[in-house]
């Protein structure tokens, strides 16, 4: 470890700018992104002194291909952005977990002891509880865990679509495994126990997809077959040889409670499984789906049927997505982001809510993306659905005006531009 003074010294020295380059790839942000680690080594020294500290750092995500498809067993793509949250941090031996983050209220310390780390639900949906959940996790699984101040700031923005949540639990979970456990515990794990914070003291059901592309980084193909133990395999593809950039637009939807919209959709797909004796999707051959269309209408609503229609093009979209990068044949590939797009839009109907269909602001961010692109790119809904974000693959050389030309319709600073992050979570320094 080195004092936070010593790092503040060599990045402005250049010693870091090679790494800064390999995590940001945008030569544009460089600059930013040495002031901001400067920044935030400057807020730790004023918060805490000038310890001796590591730097970590957690990247956002994007999902890629396979919207809805998970709850069904099914294949996935996603990856991480070059938008991360990073933290300035020192260990302590008093078992106190300190955190002050830039732009968020006051974190209550947390002891590690049984009382300190017990499960409260008043306490859901805050940050508290993701460090209890996590801290908890790494015990019961035989981990060290130990105290530790941290300075955190992040780029991944609430509600932006790449999952800020996901970020800042890996980026936690990082820290314990690097801290205290010389880094040994693996990517996977981590993300898992992520997860189980999310899921048991944060309050928020989820998958696994959010957690693993954020600590896995890159491109990732993940398999749900067996939901308990999913195959995750990370894809080498460099996608800076397409020369394209992928943005992430918040169409400023006001949130909702969308709850109901994404169980029907759930629902729906597992009662056409439910026609064919099965419980989930991926076990009901398509052709016999195909086969059994008429009677099928006489037990399930047109709906479930057009959204089981969605699945099984879905899946096999995420075959064809990668076998397109693996060939270099980025065309093919923007040919099915915008299939995907287009049967999202059409068979699962997930762009807007049927309870309030007069209100469309991701039909319309999509609308005017393709008026704005022409050639130039391709658009498709991202996330969940129903509300939030769209997703676009554009051209480097036309990211810039596109940002421009979306952004007076759906507002400023509506549009990240981002890059595909081939490292995820890890220590930086």
């Amino acid at each position: 470890m080195k004092k936070a003074s010593k790092i503040i010294t060599g990045f402005n020295k250049g010693e870091y700018k090679a790494l800064i380059k390999d995590l940001y790839t945008e030569d544009a942000r460089l600059t930013k992104q040495k002031n901001r680690y400067v920044t935030a080594l400057k807020q730790f020294i004023e918060l805490y002194g000038d310890e001796e500290v590591e730097i970590y750092s957690a990247p956002g995500r994007s999902e890629i291909c396979g919207m809805h498809t998970d709850h069904q067993h099914g294949k996935m793509l996603a990856c991480a952005v070059n938008r991360d949250i990073i933290a300035v941090v020192t260990p302590t031996d008093d078992n106190v977990v300190r955190i002050t983050s830039e732009g968020f209220p006051d974190i209550r310390p947390i002891t590690i002891s049984k009382a300190g780390l017990r499960l409260a639900f008043d306490e859901q949906g805050t940050t508290e509880s993701l460090i209890k959940g996590i801290v908890s996790q790494f015990q019961k699984l035989g981990y060290e865990v130990g105290g530790f101040k941290a300075y955190i700031t992040s780029e991944v923005p609430l509600y932006s679509g790449m999952s800020s949540s996901a970020a800042i639990e890996v980026l936690l979970a990082t820290i314990l495994n690097g801290l205290y456990n010389s880094g040994s515990i693996s990517s996977l794990i981590i993300a898992q126990i992520a997860q189980y914070a999310e899921n048991i003291y944060f309050g928020k059901p989820c998958g696994l997809m959010d957690q693993a592309a954020c600590a896995i980084g890159g491109l990732i193909k993940i398999d749900f077959k067996d939901p308990k133990k999913p195959l995750i395999k990370k894809q080498m593809i460099k996608f800076e040889q397409f020369n394209h950039s992928l943005c992430i637009v918040d169409t400023k939807d006001v949130p909702a409670n969308l709850t109901k919209e994404y169980r029907a959709i759930i629902e729906e797909m597992r009662s056409v499984a439910k026609y064919f004796g099965k419980e989930f999707l991926r076990e009901v051959n398509e052709n016999e789906f195909y086969d059994h269309i008429i009677p099928m209408r006489k037990v399930c609503s047109d709906r479930a049927i057009l959204r089981a229609m969605h699945f099984y093009s879905e899946e096999k979209r995420v075959n064809k997505e990668l076998k397109a990068l693996r060939d270099g044949n980025f065309t093919e590939f923007k040919i099915q982001i915008r299939r995907s797009g287009n049967s999202s839009f059409e068979y699962l109907q997930n762009v807007y809510s049927s309870k309030d269909p007069s209100h469309q602001n991701i039909s319309l961010a999509i609308c005017m993306s393709e008026k704005i692109l022409k050639d130039k790119g391709v658009v498709r809904v991202h996330g969940p659905g129903f509300e939030g974000t769209i997703q676009v693959f554009v051209e480097n050389d036309y990211a810039r005006k596109y940002k421009n030309e979306i952004e007076k319709y759906m507002g400023k600073h509506c549009c990240y531009v981002t890059h595909i992050r081939q490292q995820g979570a890890m220590k930086v320094i």
